[in-house]
């Protein structure tokens, strides 16, 4: 199976007649359920399968391979890809790295059975402050004893299963532990559901909650040593925030599409919308966001595989940047739909359900403030040890859609790494001295990292966590955006067949917009490549081509 043959079941997406087309998913959206027709799809494609390792008989061996199947369901409906599929993820990946073989065997059974597993982890009090979770397990003889709730966890009443993250010791980084669950064994002993969430974003995914009370499981449901809760959330993390970045670009590129054609059909002033200067300025820029949000999550997705010692920042990077991309490029288009934007019905209804359904995408599973501050305590020695003279990446990370080795999930850890191999090839590009305005990038973003590098030498402890001050959280905010600048810079130097001048040069413009400071291209060089990215967008539009880097795969 392939992303091609998922969207090819998923048929035109325009077509009202389609039980998963738009018409369909905004109607479902409205009565605030899950799709149906759309999970009768997924399931026919056999979705699941592609969360469990081939050597459990699954087929995911590539994460850049899993975001595009994911994206293509995003691209969709995001109600779709979080509430059949995102979910179910971000609960397994805890067993695939740290279960044992029975819980292995057993997850994978599950998934490939087309049922669920819920990651059981929020709680209303604490959010994403996982170290101070209330929910309590006591050992009692060879099992436990669960007392305590769980909330606004996704498909909690749908799941067969769970994962469920609770204390079983004094608060702090060994103080909690993970557990597997079947729902049917704690039904009946001592558990309660909660009301179902609403919300104003992903109307249609169930979000429940759970009450126990002195509920007893099976020692057998304790997921790897008692107290390692926190590092096999930190580990998992590093997929599913990797992952769920790359996933971003599905709902932008839809909501692209979306702008594109109302620009097309809308007539202003005698003409198109499409010939206003603005129009088409604010089109080729939410492109521009959508190749940065692509480039640099598939440089991320390949660093799975190639460098995984440094997932522990690669990860939450991608995914705080990202999602600041995503965010700010759909208000660049809500000013091209204007009032339509808002409009729950007609030809361009998707745009306000997306809008909606990517805010709480950007917040949950964990917050854009606590990627941040997981990021904090690597940056001084990062700064001291690696920038901007360490070693740079093997160039295959840069290779997009290259080989590459087995993903080995045990190589991934909690700790601090030592080496910036993405930073490290921004360095060697800035050496190159030519005059160009892909080289002025460069030299700008080697400028904007020695400056980041003494701010960043100098954190004390007082600014490595989350009582930290703004500038300490703006440099972490600042190394996000120079990670992804030389993401796309090495791909350019090392596979750039897949990004054109003007693509490049698009996306580092965005980019540095977000720096501050005087821009790099000059007036007649940013005209010039806006009107080719407009021109691009448009013409890929047409003949119905993927916007975005990745044609879907066969």
């Amino acid at each position: 199976m392939s992303a091609a043959e998922l969207d090819a079941l998923l048929g035109d997406a325009w077509d009202d007649r389609n039980p998963v087309g738009y018409q369909a998913i905004l109607a479902a959206d409205e009565r605030r359920e899950m799709l149906a027709a759309g999970e009768r799809v997924l399931d026919e494609y056999g979705l699941n399968a592609e969360f469990v390792p081939v050597a459990y008989g699954g087929r995911w061996d590539r994460a850049d391979r899993l975001a595009e199947v994911l994206r293509t369901v995003w691209r969709r409906d995001p109600c779709l890809g979080l509430g059949y599929g995102f979910s179910s993820l971000i609960a397994s990946v805890n067993i695939w790295t740290t279960g044992d073989e029975e819980q292995r065997r057993n997850t994978a059974g599950l998934l490939l059975a087309n049922r669920r597993i819920a990651a059981a982890f929020h709680e209303l009090a604490h959010g994403n402050d996982f170290a101070n979770a209330e929910c309590v397990a006591r050992p009692d003889g060879g099992g436990w004893l669960l007392s305590g709730r769980k909330e606004i966890v996704t498909n909690l009443r749908r799941a067969e299963a769970m994962v469920l993250f609770a204390r079983t010791g004094a608060a702090g980084s060994r103080g909690h532990s993970q557990f597997l669950v079947q729902r049917d064994d704690l039904l009946a002993a001592g558990m309660r559901d909660l009301p179902r969430f609403h919300s104003s974003g992903m109307r249609g995914v169930q979000l429940g909650g759970v009450e126990f009370d002195g509920c007893p499981i099976p020692g057998a449901a304790l997921i790897g040593e008692p107290g390692q809760g926190i590092e096999v959330a930190l580990r998992s993390y590093q997929v599913t925030r990797s992952v769920g970045a790359a996933m971003f670009s599905g709902p932008l590129e839809t909501a692209l599409r979306l702008a594109i054609r109302c620009s097309l059909d809308r007539r202003l002033y005698g003409g198109a919308a499409a010939d206003l200067p603005y129009v088409r300025a604010m089109i080729a820029r939410a492109y521009a966001d959508l190749l940065a949000i692509e480039t640099f999550s598939a440089v991320v997705l390949r660093a799975l595989h190639l460098a995984p010692e440094s997932m522990a920042v690669y990860a939450p990077a991608a995914k705080y940047l990202t999602a600041r991309i995503l965010l700010d490029a759909f208000g660049d288009l809500r000013a091209v739909l204007g009032a339509r934007s808002y409009l729950r019905q007609g030809p361009y209804g998707m745009f306000q359900k997306l809008a909606r359904d990517i805010a709480p995408a950007t917040f949950a599973h964990i917050s854009l403030t606590a990627a941040l501050v997981t990021l904090l305590p690597q940056l001084p020695r990062l700064a001291r040890r690696s920038w901007p003279a360490g070693p740079a990446a093997t160039p295959s990370l840069f290779a997009l859609g290259g080989d590459l080795p087995a993903l080995s999930l045990d190589r991934l850890s909690a700790g601090m790494p030592r080496q910036d191999g993405i930073i490290g090839a921004l360095a060697e590009i800035a050496d190159e001295g030519a005059d160009d305005p892909v080289r002025r990038f460069a030299a700008r973003y080697a400028e904007e990292l020695r400056a980041l590098r003494d701010g960043c030498a100098a954190l004390g402890p007082a600014d490595l966590a989350i009582d930290a001050s703004p500038a300490a959280f703006a440099l972490a905010d600042r190394y996000t955006v120079v990670l992804a600048a030389a993401s796309l810079l090495a791909v350019w130097r090392h596979g750039g067949e897949r990004l054109d001048e003007a693509m490049l040069l698009g996306a580092l413009d965005r980019l540095t917009e977000r720096l501050g400071g005087p821009p790099v291209l000059t007036p007649a060089e940013r005209e010039e490549t806006e009107r080719r990215l407009f021109e691009q967008a448009v013409a890929r539009h047409l003949d119905g081509r993927a916007l975005g880097l990745f044609p879907l795969s066969a």
